[in-house]
C-alpha cells in the first residue's frame, strides 16, 4: 500500500530548501531536502519526521498524508513545531530534555506506550496523569491541556515515582509550545536525529 504524501512546499509553507537536497542525485541517496540555513555550519540540526512514529524499529504512520522528513536549522524548526503544536488540541505531557545528551525527541500517544518500548509503571504513571484533571493554564488562566515537567523534577524518564509525583505545570496548549520552544532555545547545541509532532487525542514527548 502507498503512502500518501504531499510536496515539501504544501507541507512547509515558508520554508526554503536547498536545491542541492532536492535534486535527482538527493532523493536518489534518500537525503531528506535540508532548510537554506544548513548550507551552512550550525550547531543547532533536527531532522523533523513529523507524521512517523518508529515502534521497535519499525515506521509506523501516524497521520495521512504523510509529509516528507527534512532537515531544519533551530529557527526554520521552532516555526513549524511551534505552529503544529498550538493546533493541537488534545491532552500532553511534555518532558524537558536533557540538553547535554538528548538525540531524539518525539510524542507517543497512549495507545502506542506499549509497541514504543516505555516500561510498565512508567506507562501507568503517565496515564495517570493524562487521567487527572488538566485544571487551568498557569499563565492566562484558560482551560490548560499539557503537563509541562522539567529536569529539575524527573531528569530520568524511567522514574515512575518522580512521573507521579511531579507538580509539572499546567499549561494550554499556546503556552505550552512557547515552554518547549524555549527549551529548545536554551540549548546551545543540538543534532537531533528524530522529532515528530503530536498526534491522537492523548501522549507524551519524552526524549532519548
Amino acid at each position: 500500500m502507498w503512502e500518501t504524501r504531499i510536496s515539501h512546499e504544501e507541507a512547509y509553507p515558508g520554508i526554503r530548501f536547498l536545491p542541492s537536497s532536492r535534486n535527482w542525485w538527493a532523493r536518489l541517496k534518500g537525503v531528506p531536502a535540508e532548510c537554506v540555513h544548513l548550507e551552512e555550519e550550525r550547531p543547532w540540526m533536527a531532522s523533523l519526521v513529523p507524521d512517523t512514529l518508529y515502534l521497535r524499529g519499525k515506521a509506523a504512520r501516524r497521520r495521512e498524508p504523510v509529509r516528507p522528513e527534512v532537515s531544519l536549522c533551530r529557527d526554520c524548526f521552532l516555526g513549524v513545531f511551534r505552529r503544529e503544536f498550538e493546533e493541537f488540541a488534545g491532552r500532553g505531557i511534555g518532558f524537558e530534555p536533557d540538553g547535554e545528551s538528548f538525540s531524539q525527541y518525539f510524542f507517543v500517544s497512549s495507545p502506542d506506550f506499549t509497541a514504543a518500548g516505555l516500561l510498565p509503571e512508567v506507562r501507568a504513571a503517565i496515564d495517570k496523569r493524562l487521567a487527572g484533571d488538566p485544571g487551568a493554564c498557569a499563565i492566562c488562566s484558560y482551560p490548560a491541556t499539557w503537563d509541562w515537567i522539567s529536569r529539575e523534577e524527573v531528569a530520568d524518564l524511567g522514574d515512575a515515582d518522580a512521573i507521579v509525583n511531579a507538580q509539572g505545570t499546567k499549561l494550554c496548549a499556546m503556552h505550552a509550545a512557547r515552554k518547549i520552544c524555549d527549551a529548545f532555545e536554551g540549548i546551545h547545541e543540538a543534532n537531533l536525529y528524530y522529532v515528530n509532532l503530536p498526534y491522537c487525542e492523548a501522549g507524551a514527548y519524552v526524549w532519548i
